[in-house]
């Protein structure tokens, strides 16, 4: 699968909610009830946290097209 290219991952980047801390984003799966569904991840593209419900890989990381920061 080919590598998604910056304007992609801003696309996808911009339809998720973004929280200033890890903390906020937590709160957010706890408030909505979905807490051991969800885990926070810093987004490479816009320094902010999402919340996924994809496990975790081999190098914590939840997708495995994700770069690195």
């Amino acid at each position: 699968m080919k590598e998604p290219t910056r304007h992609e991952r801003q696309l996808r980047c911009f339809r998720k909610r973004r929280y200033r801390s890890q903390g906020d984003a937590l709160d957010a799966a706890l408030v909505a009830g979905v807490e051991r569904q969800r885990r926070a991840y810093l987004c490479p593209d816009c320094r902010m946290w999402h919340l996924t419900s994809v496990e975790a890989g081999p190098r914590g990381r939840g997708l495995s097209r994700m770069r690195a920061p």
